[in-house]
């Protein structure tokens, strides 16, 4: 399955001490695909490095680059179906040239995409990802 993670989840998932922290453990499983950009690879770089360490960001993003289930997308175009956070674009760009079943996300900008008919992007909350990823492991 190919999602796109937005960086707030990823920041969420990748602390041991969250209760989400089984969705970054899935991923280094190979449970899904993660779809990046070189665009979010920056943005989860410059989170990470700002909230964390830039140790610890270098660390996150070297075993996210090196895993077998990333899939790296070069989007050719931008679609522009975010307007209140146009940065959230990048990974709306990604989702839809990776045909990614699911945009993870706890941002509420994406939630213009329900009303978007085409392009169709999937948005789901964490907490509904990583009950999904308990079902498939079942």
């Amino acid at each position: 399955m190919n999602i796109v993670l937005d960086t707030n989840c990823l920041v969420i998932a990748i602390s041991r001490q969250s209760e989400y922290h089984q969705v970054w453990q899935d991923f280094l499983a190979g449970k899904y695909t993660l779809c990046i950009t070189n665009e979010i690879i920056e943005e989860y770089s410059e989170v990470l490095s700002r909230n964390i360490s830039p140790l610890v960001s270098e660390l996150f993003i070297s075993a996210i680059l090196n895993r077998k289930n990333v899939k790296k997308i070069s989007p050719s175009f931008s679609f522009h179906l975010i307007e209140a956070d146009v940065d959230d674009n990048k990974f709306v760009d990604c989702a839809i040239v990776a045909n990614a079943k699911y945009i993870v996300t706890e941002d509420h900008h994406y939630d213009v995409l329900k009303e978007i008919p085409f392009p169709k992007v999937d948005v789901i909350k964490l907490r509904e990802f990583m009950l999904e990823l308990q079902t498939i492991s079942e």
